[in-house]
């Protein structure tokens, strides 16, 4: 595969998921290493909608470390259930925030970062990872995000 990604001009979100998904999974497919499967997927989301930040954090023992990210320095240790990521990780769901500010116990790691959705990917029904991605505006993503970006986590945990 072609280290590359089409982007379509002039896209909707729905459109630019549409068809940045069939292309990662391609990316991905027959990579083993997760490591640079996730810095690519990484680099593929920053490219496509400009996010602010979007990366990985992986589960090792009680904390999620971070992983491939694309952005800014990011906080290196949460704790289960702390700030929006701790919380998709110990509720085993997507988490659609759209005012940072608002959410109980949010860890700043950027000052800029206004609204975020992590999502978690499971292996043996436990949580493994969760992928997080901050804007740099409230309110800044919906259910289209929520949704085109868990079926991005179902091609994740195939690389688990």
């Amino acid at each position: 595969m072609a280290e590359s990604i089409f982007l379509p001009e002039n896209a909707s979100k729905t459109e630019k998921y549409q068809a940045i998904l069939p292309q990662i999974e391609a990316l991905v497919s027959g990579e083993e290493d997760l490591t640079a499967n996730l810095a690519n997927i990484s680099a593929v989301l920053k490219e496509a909608f400009d996010f602010f930040w979007v990366g990985f954090y992986l589960v090792k023992g009680e904390q999620l470390v971070l992983g491939p990210f694309q952005g800014p320095i990011a906080c290196t240790r949460i704790a289960k259930g702390k700030g929006v990521c701790g919380a998709a990780w110990a509720e085993g769901q997507t988490q659609l925030v759209p005012d940072v500010d608002a959410f109980p116990g949010h860890i700043a790691c950027s000052s800029a970062s206004k609204s975020e959705i992590v999502l978690p990917a499971f292996k043996d029904d436990e949580v493994a990872l969760v992928l997080d991605i901050d804007s740099d505006q409230l309110n800044d993503f919906d259910q289209t995000d929520a949704e085109q970006l868990e079926k991005l986590m179902k091609i994740v945990e195939q690389c688990l």
